[in-house]
């Protein structure tokens, strides 16, 4: 067997270790209800527990690259899949808070080392007529992945045992370990890249790109600039990220190269893969979270709602890689219609009621799981045929550094929304209420089948009956909020479209390849 076709086994090892990663950050968001009651971890440390995983992705996804490049893919890789198993296989066994924000803090490094290594195998194994299949590989970590998280999340806290949400990593990182150690090409270290090592920049990045999605996450529950806490995150991330975009521009070895940003497609990419991860969450995170928060749905009665959008990935990856590699194929128009698709989802989505449950859901999230597609590959072809071979590892940190803010950023829109839309829609519900209290009296409720609330009165009419009033009242003011969601969702679509139509010039399938060095 040539060295070439062992390097796919490479490949196969880290897509499977970029799935067990993958998967310790979006199934443990699915399940950290059962994981906290497990664990006994209060509201503050739940949020914690997500915030300080995303917080280490992000860091960990800028380092990566410069990091496979210095001590080499192989090595760097099992390291990697090293610190995923230990870190995920010890959460279970772990009593002391301190200790399992330790842990958690491995777990996001693991994971932001991951997926840049996924992007820069795939470019350097594949040869130009099959490069853009190596590109659907990586994108599986984008759209497929977390789509596919609440299928496990059901399986292991519904069907099976909660630890299983951490130790699902073990078999995975075991495969994967073997088939790198088969196929990953030895390389010689170039160790004498530390006297070069930019530690202002990496310091200026742990404090300030760490600060900002700490305080995006965090900043709902604390009040915001109420809190001191929040506003020294805010003030340091004020003075670093400057800082650190000063210092990359005139570092001799740069963990990033702002300079890429002047090519137009390559800054289409990299700031649009960034909008793309907050428009997916109308895909994933809103479906789910609606029919919790609604209809009382567990994570085993959710999952074949995202599931159809995992489904679709496995169909629709390839099939873009086949119709990008026509050279007379624009990646623009193609782009384009994948985003007319999520736009009509989420004005399908807009239309929701409460009393929708997944069955509503599947028209919809058919055509998200069209868009994604169409979207993320036309948009990675554009970024990095732009680039020579030395910028590959610049190019993996840039482009996957905002995709992990990305996560943050959602956060905070919909803690925004939930926050703001909800407010106003319960306030106005209430108010309602009270002007026309007279209808609780009388009549029934023809689709819950209740009787009226209160006596003439003014007297509860049944024991249970103001509880079941709130239940109603709740239920409505998430459905109304939930809606508003898709809107604003579906308004950063409609400046994706624009976008797509003034930035990126036309591009055609990639004829080099790139090589990590």
């Amino acid at each position: 067997m040539t060295s070439q076709q062992r390097s796919l086994f490479g490949l196969a090892g880290i897509i499977a270790l970029s799935f067990a990663t993958e998967m310790n950050e979006q199934v443990s968001a699915q399940a950290l209800p059962d994981i906290a009651g497990a664990l006994g971890l209060s509201m503050d440390s739940q949020r914690w527990f997500s915030s300080l995983y995303v917080t280490a992705e992000i860091i960990g996804m800028s380092v990566s690259p410069w990091l496979a490049v210095t001590l080499t893919l192989r090595r760097f890789s099992f390291f990697v899949a090293i610190l995923a198993v230990l870190a995920s296989s010890l959460i279970p066994f772990t009593s002391t808070l301190s200790l399992l924000y330790i842990l958690r803090v491995f777990q996001g490094l693991a994971g932001g080392f991951t997926v840049p290594l996924l992007m820069t195998i795939a470019l350097r194994v594949l040869a130009p007529p099959i490069r853009l299949y190596g590109l659907a590989a990586y994108s599986l970590t984008a759209t497929f992945f977390p789509n596919l998280s609440m299928t496990f999340a059901g399986l292991w806290t519904d069907l099976v045992d909660w630890r299983f949400v951490f130790w699902q990593s073990i078999p995975l990182c075991t495969l994967s370990f073997l088939l790198l150690w088969y196929g990953m090409p030895v390389d010689p270290p170039k160790h004498e890249r530390f006297w070069k090592f930019d530690w202002k920049g990496f310091l200026l990045i742990v404090f300030g790109m760490g600060s900002f999605s700490i305080m995006l996450q965090m900043g709902d529950w604390m009040d915001w600039f109420n809190s001191p806490f929040i506003c020294v995150l805010g003030l340091m991330s004020l003075v670093c990220i400057p800082l650190f975009v000063l210092n990359e521009w005139f570092h001799p070895l740069p963990l990033f190269k702002f300079q890429l940003l002047g090519r137009r497609n390559f800054a289409y990419g990299a700031s649009t893969l960034l909008t793309f991860v907050v428009i997916s969450l109308s895909s994933s995170t809103l479906p789910a979270s609606f029919l919790q928060s609604a209809a009382g749905y567990r994570p085993e009665q959710i999952y074949p709602v995202t599931l159809e959008i995992a489904g679709l990935q496995l169909v629709m990856l390839p099939l873009m890689a086949v119709i990008l590699n026509k050279t007379w194929v624009d990646s623009r128009i193609v782009s384009f219609i994948g985003m007319t698709c999520i736009l009509t989802a989420c004005i399908g989505d807009f239309f929701l009621t409460s009393n929708w449950n997944r069955d509503q859901f599947y028209l919809w999230q058919g055509l998200q799981g069209i868009g994604d597609a169409m979207i993320v590959m036309p948009l990675l072809m554009m970024s990095t045929n732009t680039l020579d071979a030395s910028e590959g590892p610049f190019a993996s940190a840039m482009v996957n550094t905002p995709r992990a803010v990305a996560e943050a950023v959602g956060i905070w829109l919909l803690q925004l929304m939930q926050r703001e839309r909800g407010s106003l829609h319960s306030d106005r519900i209430a108010d309602r209420l009270g002007r026309v209290r007279y209808s609780l009296v009388q009549g029934t409720n023809p689709v819950l089948q209740r009787s009226a609330p209160l006596t003439p009165s003014g007297q509860p009419a049944y024991p249970g009956s103001m509880t079941a009033l709130h239940a109603q009242m709740t239920r409505q003011t998430a459905t109304l909020t939930f809606s508003d969601d898709w809107v604003v969702l579906g308004s950063l679509v409609v400046f994706l479209m624009i976008w797509v139509c003034v930035l990126p010039v036309r591009t055609y399938p990639p004829r080099i390849v790139f090589q990590s060095k």
